[in-house]
């Protein structure tokens, strides 16, 4: 014969009602703090948004890049495993346009809280005069880098870039209010030596012999509008575009009308056409880093670094007094 117990109905209710507020506080927890480890899970598109992930978040965020060091940004294909994982974010910091299949990958994704940089500072129209930036690709190929024409190279003008921080700091505190006081500070450390160093360009580059320099493509728009320079670019925003021998002359022409003695290239994209160009005029050449990644070759281990060592460099080549 089988006995049914029966439970007194307070009882169960009681049961069910504590394991609902501990579900929902285990939830809780973690979508607030990116998982089992208490963290909020980030994900940034390429390394100037995981700096600031980094450098805002501390150790209360776990920050994964979709780009990997040593990869063009511009041409990073998602794959399945990043696609799930962008999904699984509790932020995603990124810059619309600047790589496509990262755009598609965000609009699918369904995460709540997204951060565009783009919206949060002022972008711009910068490229080589004169130049078809987008020679070398077929039209409708996904390299439109930015809505008419814009520039998206933001992270090289320490002015631009701490008006991003301070928006990824909000973001961040609405993410995460239980540690929004220390979010808070972070950004206010973060912008402040960003302010550093924007001193440090603007008194490094006042007094200088030349004002134009000629770099493999055009990502240093918004760094030279800031202090006062002329940025010649062989290509346009997009590292793999094509220049024409038109463009190879016209820049032959500026470095000798504008006493141009350097051409400089970057780390991770090709620097062919830069010392091509550099040998038919007579020139050095020297890097000028756009920041899009960090590997073993660049001339510094995180951004501050590799921007004092641009700052190094642009001295030396405009002539620096």
């Amino acid at each position: 014969m089988n006995v049914r117990r029966l439970i007194p109905t307070a009882v169960l209710a009681g049961a069910v009602a504590l394991g609902a507020t501990a579900l929902t506080a285990c939830s809780g927890a973690e979508a607030a703090g990116g998982g089992k480890d208490g963290k909020l899970a980030v994900t940034a598109s390429f390394y100037p948004m995981q700096f600031l992930a980094e450098q805002i978040g501390k150790d209360h965020v776990k920050v994964t890049s979709l780009t990997k060091p040593g990869v063009e940004p511009h041409d990073l294909e998602i794959t399945p495993k990043q696609t799930a994982q962008l999904g699984e974010s509790d932020v995603v910091l990124y810059l619309r346009s600047l790589q496509p299949a990262v755009d598609k990958a965000v609009g699918q994704s369904g995460v709540k809280n997204i951060v565009d940089a783009g919206t949060l500072t002022d972008l711009k129209a910068h490229g080589a005069e004169g130049h078809d930036e987008h020679e070398g690709h077929a039209e409708g190929d996904g390299h439109d880098h930015g809505e008419a024409g814009t520039d998206p190279h933001i992270w090289l003008d320490p002015v631009k870039y701490a008006e991003v921080a301070k928006g990824v700091g909000a973001a961040l505190e609405k993410a995460d209010p239980a540690h929004a006081a220390d979010y808070k500070k972070n950004t206010e450390e973060l912008t402040g030596k960003l302010a550093a160093l924007d001193t440090e360009f603007k008194n490094g580059l006042a007094n200088t012999a030349g004002k134009t320099f000629i770099t493999t493509h055009s990502a240093f728009g918004h760094l030279a509008e800031r202090y006062g320079l002329e940025q010649e670019g062989i290509s346009g925003v997009d590292p793999e575009s094509e220049p024409s021998p038109a463009r190879m002359k016209e820049l032959q022409e500026i470095a000798r009308k504008d006493n141009v003695s350097t051409v400089f290239f970057e780390t991770l994209a090709s620097d062919k056409t830069a010392k091509t160009l550099a040998e038919d005029t007579g020139l050095k050449t020297d890097v000028l880093d756009p920041l899009e990644g960090i590997t073993d070759k660049s001339q510094g281990a995180d951004y501050f670094e590799i921007m004092r060592s641009n700052l190094k460099n642009l001295q030396k080549a405009l002539g620096s007094k």
